[in-house]
């Protein structure tokens, strides 16, 4: 695990008010707890058999964020004390999440995944699904989960100005949720940017990041 380069991470998003979350999935107990005690607060999981094992083990004031495909039927094992829910591209998720908060009295904040990458092998929603996601989500009436934001992938390429052009659009669409306020209330969360790519992201308008190897090293 680099410290060091946690510790440049940390003043360098306090600078420019960016939220890291700290990738921990295959990573152990211990290091989760050696940044936690460094004050990390937030972590990130792909995994809802994994997270529940580190959720049951961990401190409980740990910001759980499930940044992996979520399944339907997986829903309710995470939904009562995950902090936000990354990656939703789907309305029968939204539909499930909002029928699993509502059986708790929750109030599950999410964002919509957007396909920004070149790759088919990403999720996500288009442009014209996001219209049509938010349309539909407040014709539904669902009041047990809330829309805070939008997240979306680069392509794994090394043209830098692809990925930069990638950002830029989910930005784009960012502003133009909140320009005409489609939800009612301003979205405050745009996630995107990792470990190969963060600082083009931040330079793009991201105030939320998720790191995994920059930290923890390679994945197991």
């Amino acid at each position: 695990m680099n410290i060091e380069a946690y510790n440049t991470l940390t003043r360098e998003c306090k600078e420019k008010n960016v939220t890291l979350v700290a990738v921990s999935k295959t990573k152990p107990l211990e290091d989760i707890l050696t940044l936690y005690n460094l004050g990390q607060k937030d972590f990130g999981e792909n995994y809802v058999q994994e997270l529940l094992e580190k959720q049951e083990q961990l401190p409980k004031d740990i910001r759980w964020h499930f940044i992996g495909h979520l399944q339907t039927n997986k829903v309710k094992q995470i939904v009562e004390f995950v902090h936000l829910i990354h990656g939703v591209d789907s309305l029968k998720l939204f539909k499930e999440i909002n029928k699993q908060s509502e059986k708790i009295g929750k109030i599950t904040n999410c964002l919509l995944q957007i396909h920004i990458a070149q790759e088919e092998t990403k999720f996500g929603l288009d442009e014209n699904e996001l219209n049509l996601i938010i349309s539909e989500f407040e014709n539904l009436k669902m009041k047990n989960v809330n829309i805070v934001g939008l997240m979306g992938m680069a392509s794994n390429t090394n043209d830098m100005q692809q990925v930069r052009n990638e950002f830029h659009y989910l930005k784009s669409l960012f502003d133009k949720c909140n320009k005409i306020a489609i939800l009612n209330s301003q979205l405050s969360i745009l996630s995107m940017g990792m470990t190969a790519d963060y600082k083009i992201a931040i330079e793009e308008g991201s105030n939320m990041i998720r790191m995994g190897s920059l930290i923890f090293g390679s994945r197991n």
